[in-house]
């Protein structure tokens, strides 16, 4: 029925916690809820204070936006997203054992860019495929995947294997948030509505400008420069912080 009401989310964005995105948590917020959507995650590589951040100031700047705390992790065996998360994840553990964290924190769990030759991409090997029964949903597109087959061999292997797909924008700065994106008919506040929702869900494919992410090169030079960098598996957490 045309009445009935749908939810717009962007599920993979990177603040400025991450060490390779300027942008700022507010500025994430107010471009989200300009664009219509109902919910974001904010995934950083391997910590969660920008995500903290950004459902802190949606309260203030987009009452309307639900911000899902999230995390790219760094897994031994290649990137995982993990969503409703309380606490950071340590990077460097296997693919299995930062299932069983994001799933010990009520979390969810899905692929991001899973057959992207330029990152860090869990499926290029094939003996990772017997993770499929172990996620939630697989990112049929993902809207920084510039180049090859990427996004359509990651629809293939959703299908193959019964798992739900979202796009997403994958945004390393404000410009891209909701370039692409998801619609669902259930409510994804939620695990259990986001999984619910999963099974319905519409992609909304899309991707920024080949300009737009050469943003990325210029904001791992300064963040370099402040002290933020990648995260090392033992733990220690770069000194800046985003505010």
């Amino acid at each position: 029925m045309s009445g009935d009401p749908r939810w717009f989310a962007d599920l993979h964005t990177h603040s400025r916690a991450s060490f390779d995105s300027l942008a700022s948590p507010a500025s994430l917020v107010r471009t989200a809820a300009s664009r219509g959507l109902t919910h974001l995650a904010i995934t950083d590589h391997d910590r969660i204070d920008g995500a903290l951040e950004a459902r802190d100031r949606a309260a203030e700047l987009a009452p309307g936006l639900i911000v899902i705390v999230g995390e790219e992790i760094k897994t031994a065996d290649g990137d995982l997203i993990g969503l409703f998360l309380d606490r950071a994840i340590e990077p460097g553990l296997t693919a299995d054992e930062t299932i069983a964290e994001v799933r010990r924190q009520g979390g969810l769990v899905g692929i991001p860019h899973p057959f992207d030759r330029f990152r860090g991409s869990l499926l290029r090997d094939a003996a990772m495929e017997r993770l499929a029964s172990l996620v939630d949903w697989v990112e049929g597109h993902n809207g920084r995947v510039a180049v090859g087959r990427g996004n359509e061999r990651a629809t293939e292997f959703a299908l193959a294997h019964g798992l739900g797909r979202i796009a997403v924008s994958d945004a390393h700065s404000a410009f891209e948030v909701g370039v692409a994106y998801t619609a669902f008919d259930v409510d994804p506040s939620t695990p259990a509505g986001l999984l619910a929702a999963l099974a319905g869900a519409e992609l909304i494919p899309g991707r920024a400008s080949f300009y737009v992410r050469l943003l990325t090169p210029l904001a791992k030079g300064i963040q370099r420069a402040r002290g933020n960098v990648r995260i090392r598996p033992s733990g220690e957490r770069p000194a800046a912080a985003a505010r």
